[in-house]
């Protein structure tokens, strides 16, 4: 999945969840600029970066990655 679209996905359920950029941030205990560059797709996450968003927001992991979404 190319990193626009993975932001995009991290930004909707961030949305959904009801949360800021911030309170992700704080949540996640990592810095506003790190959600940012996440959701504009300008950072790579990696795989246990993705797991503690999924479970942050306390999404399936599948789901948050698109995986085998047709």
């Amino acid at each position: 999945m190319g990193n626009n679209r993975l932001g995009n996905r991290i930004r909707s359920f961030r949305k959904l969840k009801g949360y800021t950029q911030q309170s992700l941030a704080e949540k996640m205990g990592v810095s506003l600029s790190f959600v940012g560059s996440l959701e504009r797709g300008t950072r790579r996450p990696t795989e246990v970066v993705l797991r503690r968003i999924a479970n942050t927001l306390q999404v399936d992991f599948e789901e948050l990655c698109a995986i085998n979404n047709k």
